[in-house]
């Protein structure tokens, strides 16, 4: 079986791949509905890969690995990694698990993501939350404890990953800025300290103690700042404080600074799902800079190299919570999958939901109710366990990918 085509279109906001065989065989994987311009490079990864057998996955994930990059770079291979366990698991008739080395659990934990509280009830469509004050994060933890996916571990953003730099007076220092690049905004003011502390100590105390808090915090700390706050609530028992001196879509990880904040502080520490590749993540992991990563599967190499990056962590004692809101259905398939195998420092990925709430016609082989009591059920269906309703879908192509669902004349039907 050789590889004939890698494809790639835009449904909605999410670009999808599909990989392509001369048996008819062909498998599907997206990057995150946040990097749509990343459809722009499939062609120079699909000259890589044509002739090459993808029964013969690490084979094909050698060509193109390392014309990757940190984020937003790495997605397409990330994709890639999706489509071909997707499309050996369907050609052997197995689900993705069983490539992987085989599920260690039935179901797995995961955290609110793209679920998110508003004063309405609990949707997409609040996030980032606006409200800032105290009873603000209060009222919203009451409304995720209400949600109906019975969610164990809540996440929730204070300090810099909130709008509180631009609605609370004096915060910090410098002038508040916002953005996906997240600009350095440190030093905060000892109000603004004092404004955060009191935020999450409103939330711990609407949770208790059954379910665990988590909370996404920059980037953009100083490290003495960071210490001062980690330190502050550490009788609240947080389930960790996650990039608060470097993350998303910032092509450096601040080891050294991660790795004092760590020392200085019981809370967890938690980041990496900038980090392309295992290689990256050698340092923080190796120099036990965090006791908790986050590597992004749709951004750090796929599938496979999450697991890579899991067992290694477990060598060290620093737990694993994958990233994944933007990772949309066909990234939750996958998700779910790896998250069977990880070794027992594995404690929750992020839930993704569709930014486009018609992917949920569109995409067969989902559960009725995905999350049940903060679990989803590891699924036996082939590959992903997922598949597009080909005819569903394509009314939301654009025209310029009208052919991708369409198989070369030389190609025999599709499985």
């Amino acid at each position: 079986m050789k590889i004939i085509d890698v494809r790639g279109a835009l449904i909605g906001r999410n670009p999808v791949i599909r990989v392509l065989t001369d048996e008819g065989v062909d498998g599907f994987g997206q990057a995150e509905w946040s990097v749509p311009q990343v459809i722009s490079v499939v062609p120079m990864f699909r000259d890589l890969l044509i002739g090459l057998d993808p029964t013969d996955i690490e084979h094909c994930m050698l060509a193109i690995r390392r014309s990757g990059g940190f984020k937003p770079w790495g997605a397409v291979v990330s994709a890639i990694d999706l489509a071909l366990h997707d499309l050996v698991g369907r050609y052997y008739g197995v689900p993705v698990h069983k490539l992987l080395g085989g599920k260690v659990r039935d179901r797995v934990r995961v955290y609110n993501g793209g679920v998110r509280p508003g004063p309405e009830g609990v949707g997409r469509e609040h996030y980032p939350s606006r409200g800032t004050t105290p009873e603000d994060y209060a009222s919203r933890m009451r409304h995720m404890k209400a949600a109906a996916e019975g969610f164990t571990i809540i996440k929730e953003g204070v300090g810099f990953h909130d709008y509180s730099v631009q609605t609370t007076r004096g915060l910090a220092f410098n002038d508040g800025r916002v953005g996906d690049t997240h600009p350095n905004r440190g030093p905060l003011t000892p109000r603004g300290l004092r404004h955060i502390v009191d935020c999450v100590r409103a939330m711990k105390s609407e949770l208790g103690d059954e379910i665990g808090l988590a909370l996404d915090m920059g980037p953009g700390w100083t490290v003495s700042d960071a210490i001062r706050v980690m330190r502050e609530i550490e009788p609240l028992g947080i389930m960790w404080g996650e990039d608060l001196l470097s993350g998303n879509f910032v092509p450096w990880v601040h080891v050294a600074e991660y790795k004092e904040l760590t020392r200085s502080t019981s809370t967890p520490t938690h980041t990496g799902e900038q980090i392309y590749l295992r290689h990256n993540f050698r340092e923080l992991i190796g120099q036990q800079a965090v006791r908790v990563i986050g590597p992004e599967m749709l951004d750090v190499g796929g599938m496979a190299e999450l697991k890579w990056v899991a067992e290694l962590a477990d060598l060290y004692g620093i737990g694993v919570a994958p990233h994944g809101v933007h990772d949309g259905l066909l990234g939750l398939a996958a998700l779910v999958q790896v998250c069977a195998t990880l070794p027992d420092n594995f404690i929750a990925f992020e839930y993704p939901v569709a930014e486009d709430p018609w992917w949920y016609d569109i995409v067969t082989g989902l559960p009725s109710r995905i999350v049940v009591d903060g679990f989803i059920q590891v699924p036996d269906a082939p590959g992903l366990g997922v598949r597009f309703d080909v005819e569903a879908t394509r009314r939301y192509l654009r025209p310029e990918d009208r052919d991708f669902f369409d198989w070369p004349g030389s190609a025999s039907a599709p499985r």
